[in-house]
């Protein structure tokens, strides 16, 4: 199931980042936890929309939308669903042109 989490968080940083864009993933620790953060640069979302972004059938902006793309808006709210059934937190901020998605775990 994490990688299903994993998967959703790279399929929409490669989407959204333009030509010539970067997709960075990091793995680290922090006291008890692990963390796993996938950041991009491209198009950056607006304050307003990052706290639903991860809502069941949620849509950002059509700045950053893709009509040749199939998606539901479902990828985010299932892949937060993945992360609190591991016990985790998602996260996301967007700022200087970089978006960044994080999932945070418990360290066992």
């Amino acid at each position: 199931m994490l990688r299903r989490a994993i998967s959703n968080l790279l399929s929409n940083a490669l989407r959204y980042t333009p030509m010539q864009g970067q997709v960075r993933v990091e793995i680290g620790t922090t006291g008890a936890l692990v963390s796993l953060s996938v950041e991009n640069t491209g198009a950056e979302i607006s304050p307003e929309l990052l706290p639903r972004l991860f809502d069941r059938f949620f849509r950002a902006d059509k700045s950053r939308s893709h009509p040749d793309s199939d998606g539901a808006g479902l990828g985010l709210s299932i892949t937060r669903a993945i992360v609190q059934a591991h016990g985790g937190v998602a996260a996301v901020s967007s700022f200087d042109g970089k978006t960044r998605f994080t999932l945070s775990f418990p360290a066992r």
